[in-house]
């Protein structure tokens, strides 16, 4: 029988037929387990570690965070400005969005960026079991090892909403859940100068900002990322900014 590479000439084909099937998988799988009457045993331990509010603060690293499940329109725009400023931050890619965008998602990464886990649905983890909490996690992450190759493991919680059951499953998958130092809040407020001043504003080392793939947010990177480093900031990404 002749076996197939990914390298061949219609590989984005067979690369999403591959997603789709780990999703089919993963659901089967649940389902199964569920009309059995048991439960899907994936967890051996107890969460150590809460979730990480800010990084090295003894460092002049300090992070932009995109979250990611839409604004796909300004994605290049943001990508575009980066570059120009030699800035690289952390993407955390929802499953649904990542599953649909494989050329984004390497172009993040050819450019320098981190790719980072922030749920398949956009459930708030606390509302949610065991199971479907390590469903979240998992089907992304699986999703984003396809398309890149790339083992993620930083997951932001979908509005920030979590408990110890997301601390200990995202342990367990070798997630750091990630929070937030400052929010610029730039998904609801669309004004320009209001996200520079809450991104900029008071600024240190060691500071984990959230932002989102949005118009004004877009119109505010280029002040934003210059006013950091007149401050002497270092824009990095998460895992460097959280490295003791």
């Amino acid at each position: 029988m002749k076996v197939f590479s990914w390298k061949i000439k219609n590989k984005g084909f067979f690369k999403k037929a591959g997603v789709n099937i780990i999703i089919f998988s993963m659901l089967l799988t649940v389902f199964a387990f569920s009309y059995a009457g048991g439960t899907l045993q994936v967890f051996n331990g107890q969460s150590t570690n809460g979730a990480i509010y800010s990084g090295n603060k003894n460092s002049n690293n300090i992070s932009l965070m995109f979250n990611v499940y839409w604004g796909d329109e300004y994605l290049d725009g943001i990508l575009k400005t980066l570059n120009e400023h030699n800035a690289k931050v952390t993407f955390f890619v929802g499953g649904v969005w990542a599953s649909k965008n494989e050329e984004m998602l390497n172009r993040m990464l050819k450019e320098g960026h981190e790719l980072a886990n922030h749920g398949y649905n956009h459930k708030d983890q606390n509302r949610i079991s065991q199971q479907e909490n390590y469903n979240e996690i998992n089907q992304t992450h699986q999703i984003v090892k396809t398309l890149t190759g790339v083992e993620m493991n930083l997951f932001a919680p979908p509005s920030g909403a979590y408990n110890d059951t997301t601390l200990m499953v995202a342990e367990n998958l070798g997630y750091k859940t990630i929070m937030w130092t400052r929010d610029t809040i730039d998904w609801r407020d669309k004004d320009k100068n209001l996200i520079m001043s809450r991104a900029i504003k008071n600024a240190s080392g060691g500071d984990l900002v959230l932002m989102h793939p949005t118009e004004k947010t877009l119109e505010a990177l280029p002040e934003i990322l210059q006013e950091l480093k007149k401050i002497g900031l270092n824009i990095t990404t998460v895992s460097q900014t959280i490295a003791q």
